[in-house]
């Protein structure tokens, strides 16, 4: 039985740390998804939309100056601007195509631009991405723009840009401020580069800031965890992710360049995780789930207090869309009947959205089951708390609730406070079809 002071305080258990589960952004997982799903199931399934959905639209922007070497995006380095010009002309096409199948009646109510860097856009090729969105789609005059930046690649014409297309909210990469991080990942931007970025964001009025940072990178320690969770507060950012390195250099041969003796191990990755969020607790942030942190007058905030926190493919999330639409290279698309993803290399994405070809390359569809599934999932980790199915195999959770990490009281299960580190380890108990298979899923910690 464990005990009381291992129910309230959460410590490392090697057991669930090194198990590597789904992050559930989705259900069934990313891993799941197969070639035998394309564009004209998607099409299919726009047709069998509710009235007046409401819709997300994710933009993937697959180029980066440089490669960031802890990186696990899809992105590439361009050699030169037409290779943006071209992907950009196809991304176009792809607007338009897949508006012809969405709901007529939806209204966007968030538009997402992740990469790579955004920042690699000119101003005007910004104008142009947003100037076909609101062409071909109804926006909601409360629509949030948001857009993921490198600090370093953030200008005052971008900014103006931005903020004349409506960008209301900018997601700034940190990861880590000591310079011997910074050197041995390939991304060295000390404080005053990140610093000139939020000037020249604010002083074009976008002023909803979140911050991303890191911990289990190499060379990374606990007291500069807690610095780089410091300068983030001060900096005043209103949201904060904190991820975890994942070191998958089968999968991303970049990462080959870290040295993996630098690494820390996966006990001191843990002890970081929490002296992050014990710092960003110190300065004012909520816990948000298990990765996020806001002010509490921040709508994420609000939304963990009051019961209404979701989660998709960018995390816990205020966001309320019924349909995710993902254009461009590697993006991936949602609804109740499932879920596809475009071609995730820029080259060959490019050349069948221009020839007409399907530009999908894989998915998954969803039965009733799965839908139902993945909501409670997706309710365990957002409200650490669930009310179990007769379905639910009880025995699954008796380590766990042995070791402190879940109460059971009937068929209600509360996550400690010990368990919320490993509520993903949790949730795959929870998944029917989960099975612990090496190097298919990031460690949980």
């Amino acid at each position: 039985m464990a005990s009381a002071e291992h129910v309230n305080t959460p410590h490392f258990m090697s057991k669930y740390a090194l198990e590597t589960v789904p992050r559930y952004t989705s259900y069934p997982p990313a891993t799941r998804f197969h070639d035998g799903v394309g564009i004209t199931d998607w099409a299919a399934w726009m047709g069998e939309q509710p009235e007046a959905p409401e819709l997300s639209v994710y933009i993937h922007i697959p180029f980066c100056r440089s490669m960031c070497w802890y990186c696990g995006c899809h992105t590439t380095i361009p050699n030169r601007h037409d290779r943006i010009a071209r992907y950009l002309d196809a991304l176009d096409t792809d607007i338009q195509r897949r508006a012809s199948f969405a709901p007529a009646d939806g209204a966007v109510r968030h538009v997402h631009f992740g990469g790579g860097s955004p920042d690699m856009l000119k101003p005007a090729e910004f104008r142009r991405i947003m100037d076909r969105l609101r062409t071909r789609f109804t926006f909601a005059p409360d629509a949030e723009i948001a857009v993921e930046l490198d600090p370093r690649g953030v200008t005052d014409d971008l900014c103006a840009a931005m903020a004349e297309c409506g960008v209301n909210r900018a997601s700034l990469g940190v990861q880590d401020l000591s310079s011997e991080v910074q050197s041995l990942i390939q991304r060295v931007q000390p404080r005053s580069v990140v610093e000139v970025a939020l000037t020249r964001l604010h002083a074009a009025g976008i002023t909803a800031i979140n911050m991303d940072m890191m911990y289990g990178l190499p060379a990374q320690t606990g007291e500069r965890v807690a610095a780089t969770a410091r300068a983030i507060g001060e900096m005043g950012a209103e949201r904060v992710s904190v991820f975890g390195y994942a070191h998958l250099p089968w999968f991303k041969k970049h990462q080959r360049a870290i040295p993996e003796t630098r690494l820390p191990d996966a006990a001191e990755r843990f002890d970081q995780m929490l002296i992050a969020a014990e710092t960003l607790s110190s300065v004012g942030y909520d816990a948000i789930g298990f990765d996020h942190f806001a002010r509490p007058d921040d709508p994420l905030a609000r939304a963990a207090r009051d019961g209404t926190l979701r989660r998709n493919f960018q995390g816990y999330t205020t966001d309320p869309s019924d349909l995710l639409i993902g254009l461009g290279a590697s993006a991936i698309s949602e609804c109740r009947q499932g879920y596809v993803q475009a071609e995730p290399d820029p080259v060959r994405y490019a050349e069948a959205v221009l020839n007409g070809n399907d530009m999908l390359a894989r998915g998954v569809a969803r039965t009733a089951d799965e839908l139902a599934t993945g909501m409670r999932i997706a309710d365990l980790l957002c409200r650490f708390g669930l009310i179990l199915s007769p379905f639910d195999r009880r025995d699954a959770l008796d380590d766990m609730i042995a070791d402190g990490l879940v109460k059971l009281t009937g068929d209600h299960l509360l996550v400690t406070a010990a368990g919320k580190p490993y509520v993903r380890n949790i949730a795959a108990r929870l998944d029917p079809a989960f099975q612990l298979t090496a190097k298919r899923h990031s460690v949980a910690i």
